[in-house]
C-alpha cells in the first residue's frame, strides 16, 4: 500500500477503508433504486451512526468520536462511492452544514437537544438561509421573525435546501431586525411542526436527495432555540462557508476518481475495430489527460485541507479549490460520457447519473462566479493597498 498523502496519516487511510468498505455493502448496491424512488430511506442516517460516521469530528460527550476535520474530510471523499450524488448530499447536508453551526454556536443545553440526536441518527437536520429572491446574495434574505413573549414568530420561505422534505429540524437564518444588508440576521433552530410545509422539487440530477422549498406561517419558536447571538448571525453564515466548500471540493475529487476507474475499465473492456478501446491512442490519451486533473485537482484540495487544519485562514486556497474541482468534475464527467458513446446516454450506465449530478457544482455553495469575485477582490487588494 502506497504512503498516504499529505495531510492524512496511516490512520486515516484505515478510517478510509473501513467507510469504503460500508459504503460499498449497506450504501452502493441500493443506489439506482433510491435514484428511480427519488429518496434514500432515513435508516441510513441509523445505519451510518452505527458506525460512528455522524460525528467523527464531535467531542464524545454529545456522541462524537473525538476525531477532527481531517477524519471528515476523509468521509466526505469517500461519499462518492455510494454512486449517487444525491445520497452523499443528503448525508453531506447533515453532517457537513446542518450541524456544525449548533456545535461551534450553541448552548449546551441545544447541543444536547440536537447535536448529540443528529449524531446518533436519531434527528436529521437542514440548514435554511437560500431564499427565492436570496441565494448567494445572504444580506437579501426576508424570512422575518418577529420578536413575541417567550420567543419569535417565523413567516416567510426558503428554497433549494437539501433534506427539506425529511429534516426534523432546519437551522434557519432569519431577519430579526427591520434594516436590511447584513445587520439583523439572527439563526433560529425551527422544529419540524404546525406552520413548517415543505415542497418537493423536481431536479437535473441529484435525484436521491429530497431538495425542498419550505414555507413558514405563523411558526413560533422558543427564546431557547436562538443559536448564537441575536442579530449577529451573518457570521454563523459566513463560519461555515470555508468547510463547505471544502466538503465539495473533497467530495468531486471522489467522484472523479470513482469515474475514472469505472471509464478506465469500459476502456478496457469494450472492444472497437478489433481491439479494446483503451488500446486505440485517442481513448487512451484522454484517459492520460483526465487522471491528470483527478491528481491536480487532489492537490489543490488537499494544500487547502492541509492550511485549514492547520489553523490558517485559506480563504483563497479553499476558494480556488472548490472553483477548480467542481468545474473539472463536471468536464471529466462529460469526457467519461464521450468514452462511452452512447451508451454513457443511457440510464444503465453509472456516468449518465454522474454527469448529470456532477452539473450543480459549479453553482451550490457559491457559485463559480462568486468564487472568481472574492479571487478577484483578494488578488487586487494588493495593488490597491499601493500607494
Amino acid at each position: 500500500m502506497s504512503a498516504p498523502a499529505p495531510p492524512f496519516s496511516d490512520e486515516h487511510e484505515e478510517l478510509r477503508g473501513s467507510i469504503r468498505g460500508f459504503i460499498e455493502r449497506e450504501l452502493a448496491p441500493h443506489a439506482q433504486r433510491w435514484e428511480d424512488e427519488h429518496w434514500f430511506p432515513n435508516d441510513v442516517f441509523a445505519k451510518l451512526a452505527a458506525q460512528g460516521l455522524l460525528g467523527l469530528k464531535y467531542p464524545e460527550e454529545y456522541g462524537g468520536q473525538g476525531g477532527d476535520h481531517l477524519h471528515e474530510a476523509v468521509l466526505c471523499e469517500e461519499l462518492a462511492r455510494v454512486g449517487s450524488g444525491g445520497t452523499a448530499a443528503g448525508i453531506g447536508a447533515h453532517v457537513n452544514i446542518a450541524t456544525p453551526p449548533i456545535w461551534k454556536f450553541g448552548t449546551d443545553e441545544q447541543k444536547r437537544r440536537y447535536l448529540a440526536p443528529a449524531i446518533r441518527g436519531e434527528l436529521i437536520g437542514a440548514l435554511g438561509i437560500t431564499e427565492p429572491g436570496a441565494g448567494s446574495d445572504v444580506a437579501s434574505l426576508s424570512t422575518r421573525a418577529e420578536a413575541v413573549d417567550g420567543g419569535f414568530v417565523v413567516n416567510g420561505e426558503k428554497t433549494y435546501i437539501t433534506n427539506g422534505a425529511r429534516a426534523d429540524f432546519i437551522v434557519t437564518a432569519v431577519r430579526t431586525r427591520r434594516e436590511g444588508g447584513h445587520h439583523g440576521i439572527s439563526f433560529l433552530i425551527v422544529d419540524r411542526g404546525e406552520g413548517v410545509r415543505s415542497s418537493t422539487l423536481e431536479k437535473l440530477g441529484w435525484h436521491a436527495s429530497d431538495t425542498a422549498t419550505i414555507s413558514f406561517q405563523d411558526v413560533f419558536v422558543a427564546r431557547e432555540n436562538l443559536l448564537g447571538e441575536l442579530d449577529e448571525g451573518f457570521k454563523l453564515i459566513m463560519a461555515n462557508f470555508q468547510w463547505e466548500r471544502l466538503a465539495m471540493a473533497l467530495g468531486a475529487v471522489g467522484a472523479m476518481q470513482l469515474a475514472w476507474e469505472r471509464t478506465a475499465a469500459f476502456a478496457r473492456e469494450r472492444h472497437a475495430f478489433g481491439r479494446a478501446l483503451s488500446g486505440h491512442q485517442a481513448i487512451r490519451h484522454k484517459l492520460a489527460d483526465l487522471a491528470t486533473s483527478v491528481y491536480t485537482c487532489r492537490c489543490v484540495a488537499y494544500d487547502a485541507l492541509r492550511r485549514f487544519v492547520a489553523g490558517e485562514e485559506p480563504l483563497k486556497e479553499v476558494t480556488m479549490a472548490k472553483l477548480l474541482t467542481q468545474r473539472a468534475c463536471f468536464e471529466l464527467m462529460d469526457a467519461c460520457l464521450q468514452i462511452h458513446g452512447g451508451a454513457g446516454y443511457m440510464r444503465e450506465y453509472f456516468i449518465e447519473r454522474a454527469a448529470r449530478d456532477a452539473r450543480l457544482g459549479p453553482i451550490g455553495g457559491g457559485s463559480d462566479e462568486i468564487m472568481r469575485e472574492i479571487l478577484g477582490r483578494m488578488l487586487d487588494a494588493p495593488a490597491r493597498a499601493r500607494p
